[in-house]
Formats: C-alpha cells, structure tokens, sequence
C-alpha cells in the first residue's frame, strides 16, 4: 500500500465512522457518511440523519461551503443520481466544483448501480469506489440484501441458558440473561426495521417487542430526539390474538401475518389498531419467504427474530436466517427445559446446520455468540 493509498483509507474510515452514527435513524435510508477534504484538511463533514433529511454528501457540502471546491469528497456509498425525497448528491457535488469523489462500494440500489460514478465522471469529476467496501457493507446489511435478493437481513436473537435451554417445560423464562444483555437486546431491536415474533410467544408471554431505550441511551442520538419503534410483526396463522394484546396499545405499527379466511377476527384485530396481512401458506401455516419478500417491499432492511423454538427453526431451516446472536447465561436448567431450535429435518450429523462464529463478547455474567449458518 502506498502512502497515498494510506491517506485514502484513513480519510474512508472516519467516514464509516460518521456512518455509524446513523445506526438508530436513518432507516429505509442506508446509513452515510462524507468527508471533503482540500489540501490535507477536513474542510466539511456530515453523515445521514433520517429518510427525507439532506444526505450526508449535502451535510459535507454545507459544511464546507466555498472550501468544497477543489476538494476531494469520501464517502461511504455511492452518490445518488436520482430524485427521491431529496435532489441528487450528484448534482450537489458537481455544482460545489469538488474534483475528486472516492466512494468505499457502488450503489446496489437499481436507481443509482453505477450511474451515479458515470454522472461524476461524465463532468469531469476523478472517481473511485471499493475502498474499505467490507467495512462499509457491514454498515447497511439488510439494505444491501433487501436491493440484491429482495429480502431483508434477517437476525435470530435467542438467550440460553449454557445447557442450550430457552425456557423451562412450562414456559417459563423470565430472565435467563442478564440485564446488561437485555439493554443490548433494546439496542438490536432500535436498529432493527422490524421484529417478527409467533403467535405462540405472543399468546404466553403477551411480550412489548418495543424499543425502551431514550435517545440519550443510543450511541449518535441527540437526546431530545424521538426513537424510532420498529415495525412489530406476528406471525398467527389463524388470527388468534387478543384484541387487547399490550402491543397494540404502544406507540409503532403492530402487523398481523396469517393465512386463513376468517373475516370477523381479521375486521376485530383491525379495529383495535392491527395492520393485517393475509399471506401464502405453505403447509397451512405463513409461508415465510413470502412474507421476507413483502416486508422487503415494505422497504424493511434488517428484521430481529424474537421467538420460540419452532418458528426459529423454521425460519432456519428455510434459509432465511443470516445471523444467530445467542446470548448464554451461566446456568442449566436441566433436560426437560425447551430448546433453541426445533430442527426435525436434522436427523443425522451428516444433517447438522453448520455455523461460523463470528464474534464472541461478554454482555453482563453472559455470553454473546454471534454466528452465521454456512451453506449447505
């Protein structure tokens, strides 16, 4: 690596970093970040806040104001070429006589995939793009996914005990983890689009699925500003939830995905503040990739799994879990407790699903495991 090449990467991660900030808001947007720099100096900076606010480029670009000129702009993602919300960064960084553009990855979304390097180009503007582009892909992994599969990233949050029980024979769970884990959990579910739970769940534990974090606990907040609730979804085939489940009466949208025709419980779940979805099913029950592929539609980049063992495992087994985040506590709750997942098509070590730890930390008296399913 060159020494000038060193400067680039340098100047590119301070932008991930700026990105970063943007973990807890910005969603459907991909998180953002730009810096200018002219003559060895940050001359603007800024990073993306919120869907409909100004881009980070245009952050950077009022930051600097006359100083953008001449400089060389580092930015996480490609520049957009295309009105939405807000006018094309394209435009702003041409207009600003900013000679140079390095971004970390291309735009995988349809509207932008190159086009917007192109447009840069086509002004006279030296362009780059692929540094640091696996820093900067770990940043928005359910976007990335949501624009090249049609599916959003999807991430099963368990907690254990370290004999791999989930609950005692009855049901009982409350708490296994510790409660530094369950205010990391609060912090998965904030830079989550959505949370998907089963009617089981609901039924037994009548669970919040909100964020209960304020902003000042959430790392790149101003306090003062509101935090987004993700979308709750759950998963119940034949409508059977109570039309005075606690989350129907919390702030945030409340989606109930089922299959069967039942008229008077999908007008009675409506009218008490549901959003109702009637899905495909497969083997009677919520066709699950059908529903990943709607909410992708709906513009949901990153969905935590909170749930039991059976729709866990069946959202395993179908290939739709990207990440397991398993948080294990140091006790056993013996043999006759529930477990992590219910797998009835392994029946063989040949037929074992196999995971690749990518992470482990201390949360509290636990364990965070964080690991990815391989192929098979």
């Amino acid at each position: 690596m060159t020494a000038a090449d060193r400067v680039d990467s340098a100047y590119m991660a301070h932008a991930i970093r700026l990105a970063e900030r943007g973990r807890f808001t910005t969603d459907p947007n991909p998180r953002v970040g730009c810096i200018l720099v002219r003559d060895g100096e940050i001359v603007g900076e800024g990073w993306h806040h919120r869907a409909g606010t100004p881009h980070a480029e245009r952050n950077a670009l009022t930051a600097a104001s006359e100083r953008a000129r001449g400089a060389t702009a580092y930015v996480t993602l490609e520049p957009c070429c295309h009105h939405g919300r807000t006018s094309p960064c394209t435009d702003g960084l041409i207009e600003a006589g900013v000679t140079r553009v390095v971004c970390a990855m291309v735009d995988p979304n349809p509207l932008v995939a190159g086009q917007g390097l192109e447009q840069l180009s086509a002004a006279g503007i030296e362009t780059g793009s692929g540094l640091l582009e696996t820093d900067a892909r770990a940043l928005n992994p359910g976007f990335i996914k949501r624009m090249e599969q049609g599916r959003p990233y999807v991430r099963c949050k368990l907690a254990a005990s370290l004999d791999g029980r989930t609950a005692m024979a009855d049901g009982e769970s409350k708490w296994i983890s510790s409660e530094a884990s369950r205010r990391d959990v609060q912090r998965l579910r904030a830079g989550s689009s959505a949370i998907v739970t089963g009617i089981e769940t609901l039924l037994h534990d009548d669970p919040s699925l909100n964020v209960r974090l304020s902003a000042s606990e959430l790392p790149g907040m101003a306090p003062e500003e509101p935090v987004r609730q993700p979308l709750r979804v759950v998963l119940d085939s034949f409508w059977r939830m109570p039309t005075d489940a606690r989350m129907l009466g919390l702030p945030g949208q409340t989606l109930i995905a089922g299959v069967a025709h039942l008229p008077e419980r999908i007008a009675a779940l409506e009218a008490a503040g549901a959003q109702v979805l009637v899905c495909p099913e497969r083997a009677g029950r919520v066709d699950l990739l059908a529903l990943m592929e709607t909410l992708a539609r709906r513009s949901v980049n990153e969905v935590l799994l909170e749930t039991g063992p059976t729709l866990a495992g069946a959202a395993l087994d179908a290939g739709l879990v990207d990440e397991i985040i398993l948080y294990l506590a140091p006790h056993l709750m013996g043999d006759a407790a529930r477990g992590l997942f219910t797998l009835p098509t392994v029946a063989t070590m040949a037929e074992r699903v196999a995971l690749e730890i990518i992470d482990v930390r201390r949360t509290g008296a636990d364990l965070r495991i964080t690991a990815r399913p391989t192929p098979r």
